[in-house]
């Protein structure tokens, strides 16, 4: 049991980091980012293809593609969402939808549709005896990044001028730009952000979890929960939420194995009759 505990943690953290993203474009734009899980592929195929193409290692892929998909975001954000970000809210859903479902295809008619294979790097290719149970040892080094990242991110939203201005904007922008701030000014960076931490998801999923196509879209639909679950726009929310997920998945799968697939959207509903705005997003929404 605690072993699959330890599972659904490792599957938590890559809901953590991409219902992070979500949640801080969500936050700042008011934007339901529907390509995010191609972005998550994206950054697993950018792995793939700087090592099978460049021979580019992981250990520079883990960096590299996140900042090349940062400013894919940005450009994204410059040409596309800020242009309709005046219009109904549904616009931008349409437009993230249509962006997905381009950029599935253009990867499947260049790779097809079977996964591609992806090694683990060598340094990480054994176990570590955690006590009770020896574990992955890359399966660690997934889980200690995401909460690195996690808490990185916490720390400055809440305790830097960067973060504070941040959380400004997307709470009371009319205030802030009456404090002489320029809003239209962050909003870019922050897009771009949200992409980059997608994609660097992604490049942790490529050696664990099968690289095709269809590995965005099959979670993306469990990431929307997820910050459902933690409140629309609550950073604090949306990891606490990815990681108990995670934990609700693995467990259930391991007690109820039929329910597995549905707990996740059993918890979510439950969640809304209970909190509507979700287990944290009252509570950010007061600050």
């Amino acid at each position: 049991m605690l072993q699959q505990a330890f599972n659904g943690l490792v599957s938590g953290a890559f809901y953590a980091l991409l219902a992070l993203g979500l949640s801080i474009i969500f936050g700042m734009l008011h934007v339901v980012n529907f390509a995010h899980g191609a972005f998550y592929m994206l950054g697993a195929f950018g792995s793939y293809v700087l090592l099978d193409s460049f021979g580019v290692s992981f250990w520079l892929a883990l960096p590299l593609v996140p900042i090349v998909l940062g400013v894919v975001g940005v450009v994204l954000e410059r040409l596309f969402i800020q242009r309709l970000a005046p219009l109904d809210p549904l616009y931008n859903f349409l437009f993230t939808f249509g962006l997905a479902l381009i950029l599935q295809d253009l990867v499947k008619r260049q790779y097809g549709v079977q996964s591609q294979p992806y090694p683990r790097p060598s340094a990480l290719s054994g176990s570590i005896d955690l006590g009770l149970f020896t574990y992955p040892a890359y399966q660690v080094f997934v889980l200690g990044v995401s909460v690195l990242v996690c808490g990185a991110v916490w720390v400055v939203l809440t305790r830097t001028r960067v973060g504070m201005i941040v959380r400004a904007a997307t709470e009371r922008p009319e205030l802030t730009r009456a404090l002489g701030i320029d809003v239209a000014r962050w909003v870019t960076p922050v897009f771009g952000f949200g992409v980059a931490l997608a994609g660097l998801a992604g490049v942790l999923a490529a050696p664990m979890r099968a690289v095709n196509p269809l590995m965005g879209s099959d979670l993306i639909i469990t990431v929307f929960a997820v910050v459902v679950i933690g409140g629309l726009g609550s950073v604090f929310g949306s990891v606490a939420a990815g990681f108990t997920v995670g934990l609700v998945s693995a467990l259930g799968y391991y007690y109820v194995p039929s329910l597995s697939q549905t707990l996740v959207f059993i918890l979510m509903a439950a969640v809304l009759l209970w909190r509507p705005a979700g287990l944290f997003g009252r509570e950010e929404a007061t600050l």
